[in-house]
């Protein structure tokens, strides 16, 4: 998708290397020799400019909207992502200027502002056309001044402010009553935060809202709440719930108050202390709890039956058989072994001509080659990927709540695919996904891979209509922090949010000490939150990051764009006159139809408009994160957004600590530093969880079988020597999955059968010891693509993209038209099931029975569930009665001329071995009474036809083909197209004859079988 597009375009073209290399030069001459006259000039007349105007959104202390800050010259002359803002000496060329004076209100900065006085514009262009001086020797427009109450001063203040005792009195007497008979209702905790203020808060009154600063302490003049409250404009003054202006006597209280410093009381509270119960549980976990200890170097045990073991693995299995005097049950049959391996290494059953080969080939080296073959193949990437996005709680949307898809998200699922394949090894990928945008990057290609693979924290689930930023974002580093520590260490950190962790030593300023690293991160996903949004108010383009190739777009035609204009006033009108109509009567079904018809006309043409040329929305977007403010975090008390404690350093967990290991540099957020501490060979978790999570996926249960949980509450390892020799091996072999993989399906402790003797179930009824391969369900996954695989449908190709990838960053309803329009094109794909859409809360149908992953939390370990549903799902769906025809209609093909030829080839291709001869007598004997039973019932139907061709479902037109890109609806809208709640039944073939519908029948008693649901 690197080089498709969607559609077109960046909003500006960025400015050629030429005009950049004139600028830089003309800032060399220019600050070199600065007159007093200019130094005077820009204090006096600009500086307060860009300071009161421009730093609310464009400064690295703020948000640097649209990757643009306007903190110093560098970086001014820089730009943002729409290119050079500043062409020193000519005013008529620069973006800023174009921006300040435009009449059009879309594109006029500051944004959803008043535009700038007159004067103030032509100070700007005065300052440009004579070299846009910078003075070097002063403070940049928006750096913290000495003073934080300094007069004039625009920037952040600080907090706690300093104050006596008779002003706080003065305060709560005076001053608060006028916020919350005044503001409260509009900006506080108990309503709102309009324009993202908090009057309620004193961290959140003196940070400020969208607007910057709400107060400079000991300016009145310059504080934009006082500004409001004494503004002429009715529009802008506040309060908004009144026409009336503020009483001139609470207008001096706030004047007075604001001029004598702001005094605000020091909300800061003092956590709980930890219990000393839990300090002494702490302490004696630390020392003793088998996780948290370093890796052990264990010798390979000695063993009675020398001759048994393949592997050092084998002996470390055998050596805790022979101690309860056990030996392992016999190896697997061939059939039964390569059917394994397949779809351990795959997801993939084998062909019928590999299944046969292997049977034949009895060399030493045949099991060998055919590892290495199935380790080599592209699907080895697309069924561990698999495995990994369950961990990475992979999905396309935001989820609960207000569900906004993520279109770009299948770049992150291709990357874990990507890096499967190539075998990237594992404190690799861990470091690219946790600080990829950290690491350096040789190409434009390498560094949107790096920037992609920090998918890994930014497509959480967001609760998109938080009312508040502030809870918005903690609830986003908890979902980062639980992610991380639970996917790599197997820790539930997360359990410290509220108080001290009540099992593990986990102290609650460790979560903060982690949190600090996370709040000093931005998420580039593109959203924003907003309470009771609706349309594009939660589609935040400036926080999404881009492809290289995105900024090579060319804008979309003049024309074009002033076409969807008045397309867009002509349905507006349209929607406009038949809702009058309708005004003071009692609208019908069909006049309800067509208002809705109109009204989503309107709003679809609307959000065209609005994105001609967004280049997100065409399919260039990366959702990702970087590293954003550099701060230390407060603890939350009692995990309460608003009840801050002191700031807790950041750093890492003090669960696990070890020598050399990283240091956080102030002005850095930490997160390389934690993705190299998560990764360092001295980390004993880290090694442990991953082999223990790769075990689990070749033996259904991990060596630990809590696998995201190693804390004291999860299970003890069952083989603790052996769990520690594969976790330093690992690490010797270069962290590599592939070479892990390999040493445990080629020990013959996994080439045991699945035999059960009841005397061993005795002795150790869960299989702890090994003492043959406990059989497994077939994941979802698995049960999809075998079926496609038999009939021969599956596509296995590596589509581009996804079918989300079509839908805006616009809310999706469960019962709206863009979710059926993924459902049914989910339902019609032949591809790979990993590449199916996957929206939060929105399962694709075909897997919905058979217990796929929960797409919110970490999941290392699914859950298995037996429930009617499965059966009745192979009995009755749609799609299993379709691949159940398919097969039967290549079975009666001239390739196979006998019935029992046909019998062994569908036993090979659903079962992955041949029938026996009893089984061949009775598939006859029912295939001959079927076939009969439906002549009698279907008078006129051919016993046998010619051609029993099925035609395909492929996706016509492209992976996106048939996809409602947005719902065009709000919460409150009722809908009339409703969701099928099944599959599509066209999707179901009909027999051709009576020897289709047997073997069609045949083919799907074989698909509802335990032996097709298991392997062995």
């Amino acid at each position: 998708m690197a080089g498709k597009t969607l559609k077109r375009a960046p909003r500006f073209a960025a400015l050629t290397g030429g005009i950049l290399f004139t600028c830089s030069i003309l800032l060399s001459a220019a600050t070199a020799d600065v007159t007093a006259e200019q130094a005077a000039f820009f204090e006096n007349n600009i500086r307060p400019i860009l300071a009161n105007r421009c730093s609310g959104c464009h400064s690295k202390d703020t948000r640097a909207s649209g990757g643009l800050s306007l903190d110093n010259r560098d970086s001014l002359l820089n730009g943002g992502k729409s290119g050079a803002v500043l062409v020193p000496g000519n005013a008529a060329d620069s973006l800023l200027l174009r921006r300040i004076a435009t009449t059009d209100s879309n594109l006029r900065m500051p944004l959803g502002d008043d535009p700038l006085p007159s004067k103030e514009i032509a100070d700007l262009r005065t300052w440009i056309d004579q070299g846009a001086v910078w003075p070097q020797k002063t403070v940049s427009a928006t750096a913290p001044a000495k003073d934080a109450a300094q007069p004039g001063s625009a920037t952040k203040v600080l907090y706690p402010r300093p104050a006596t005792a008779e002003q706080l009195t003065w305060f709560e007497k005076n001053v608060r009553p006028i916020l919350v008979n005044r503001c409260y209702n509009c900006h506080s905790d108990a309503f709102k935060e309009a324009g993202g203020l908090r009057v309620d808060v004193g961290r959140s009154i003196f940070a400020g809202g969208k607007s910057g600063p709400a107060i400079v302490p000991g300016s009145p003049e310059n504080s934009t709440l006082m500004k409001r409250v004494t503004a002429t404009d009715p529009k802008r003054r506040m309060p908004q719930e009144t026409k009336e202006p503020l009483p001139a006597a609470e207008i001096a209280v706030l004047e007075r108050w604001i001029r004598d410093g702001a005094a605000w009381p020091d909300e800061t509270e003092k956590p709980p202390a930890t219990p000393a119960k839990i300090l002494s549980r702490y302490d004696g976990l630390r020392s003793s709890h088998w996780a948290w200890q370093p890796l052990a170097n264990p010798k390979v045990p000695a063993v009675t039956h020398t001759l048994w073991p393949k592997s050092d693995i084998d002996r470390f299995v055998l050596a805790a058989l022979e101690a309860k005097k056990l030996t392992p049950v016999k190896d697997a049959d061939p059939a039964a072994l390569i059917r394994r391996v397949s779809y351990d290494l795959t997801g993939l059953p084998a062909s019928p001509a590999d299944i046969q080969a292997f049977e034949k080939d009895h060399s030493p080296q045949a099991y060998t080659n055919l590892v290495d073959r199935l380790l080599a193949s592209p699907q080895f990437g697309e069924r561990w990927g698999r495995h990994w996005l369950d961990v990475a709680r992979y999905a396309e949307s935001t989820g609960p709540s207000r569900n906004i898809p993520y279109p770009n998200a299948w770049r992150y699922r291709d990357y874990v695919i990507d890096a499967f394949n190539r075998d990237l090894p594992y404190d690799r990928f861990v470091q690219e996904q946790v600080a990829g945008d950290l690491l350096p990057a040789g190409t434009p290609a390498e560094r949107d891979r790096l920037l992609t693979a920090t998918g890994f924290l930014a497509l959480g689930p967001k609760d998109v209509n938080q009312r508040f930023k502030a809870r918005y974002q903690m609830d986003n580093i908890d979902d980062q922090i639980d992610t991380v520590t639970r996917s790599t260490m197997a820790l539930t950190v997360s359990c410290a949010r509220c108080h001290d962790h009540k099992f593990d030593p986990i102290p609650t300023k460790d979560y903060y000490a982690l949190a600090g690293i996370f709040a000093s991160t931005e998420d580039f996903v593109g959203l924003t939150s907003k309470m009771g949004g609706a349309g594009l108010q939660y589609y935040a383009p400036d926080s999404l990051a881009y492809m290289s190739s995105a900024a090579k777009l060319p804008p979309a035609p003049a024309q074009a764009v002033e076409q969807l204009k008045a397309a867009v006033e002509k349905a507006k009108k349209a929607f406009q006159a038949a809702k009058k109509a309708a005004e003071g009567t009692t609208p019908g079904e069909q006049q309800k139809h067509q208002l809705e018809d109109l009204d989503k006309a309107a709003k679809t043409l609307d959000v065209e408009l609005a994105l001609i040329n967004d280049r997100g929305d065409h399919g260039y977007g990366i959702h990702s994160v970087r590293d954003g403010k550099i701060n230390d975090t407060p603890i939350r008390v009692r995990g309460v957004e608003e009840r801050h404690g002191p700031p807790a350093p950041r750093g890492f967990l003090s669960l696990v600590q070890f020598a050399d290991q990283p240091k956080i540099p102030q002005d850095q957020s930490g997160r390389l530093e934690l993705a190299r501490y998560i990764t360092s060979p001295n980390n004993p978790l880290t090694p442990r969880v991953y082999v223990n999570r790769v075990w689990q996926h070749l033996f259904d249960t991990g060596i630990v079988s809590s696998a995201d949980n190693f804390g004291s509450m999860g299970a003890l390892p069952a083989n603790a020597a052996l769990l520690d020799y594969l976790a330093q091996d690992f690490i010797r072999q270069g962290w590599s999955t592939k070479k892990l993989v390999r040493q445990i399906v080629l020990s013959r402790t996994y080439r045991l059968s699945s035999d059960a003797p009841p005397a061993y179930r005795a002795i150790d009824p869960a299989n702890h010891l090994l003492w043959r391969h406990e059989p497994r369900r077939l994941e979802s996954e698995e049960v999809r693509d075998s079926l496609l695989a038999s009939s021969g449908q599956l596509d296995p190709a590596h589509p581009e993209g996804s079918a989300a990838m079509a839908l805006r960053m616009i809310e999706i309803r469960d019962d709206g038209p863009a979710v059926a329009s993924i459902l049914a094109a989910a339902d019609r794909s032949e591809y790979r099931s990993v590449y199916l859409p996957l929206l939060r809360g929105e399962t694709p149908r075909q897997l919905a029975a058979f217990d796929p992953v929960v797409q919110t939390f970490v999941s290392g370990q699914r859950e298995t569930t037996t429930v009617p549903t499965q059966s009745l799902f192979l009995l009755n769906s749609p799609f299993v009665n379709r691949q159940a025809m398919i097969l039967a209609g290549r079975l009666l093909t001239k390739e196979y001329v006998t019935d029992s030829a046909r019998l062994r080839e569908a036993y090979l291709r659903v079962l992955g071995r041949a029938p026996t001869l009893a089984e061949v007598a009775k598939g006859q004997k029912f295939l001959g009474r079927y076939a009969a039973d439906w002549l009698d019932s279907h008078p006129g139907t051919p016993a046998a036809n010619v051609s029993h061709a099925v035609p395909s479902v492929r996706l016509e037109g492209g992976i996106t083909a048939g996809i409602e890109r947005s719902d065009g609806l709000t919460q409150d809208q009722e809908i009339f197209e409703v969701k099928p709640p099944m599959e599509d039944p066209s999707l179901a073939i009909t027999p051709g004859s009576a020897a289709q519908a047997a073997w069609g029948a045949f083919v799907q008693a074989l698909y509802g079988s335990a032996e097709f649901q298991f392997l062995r």
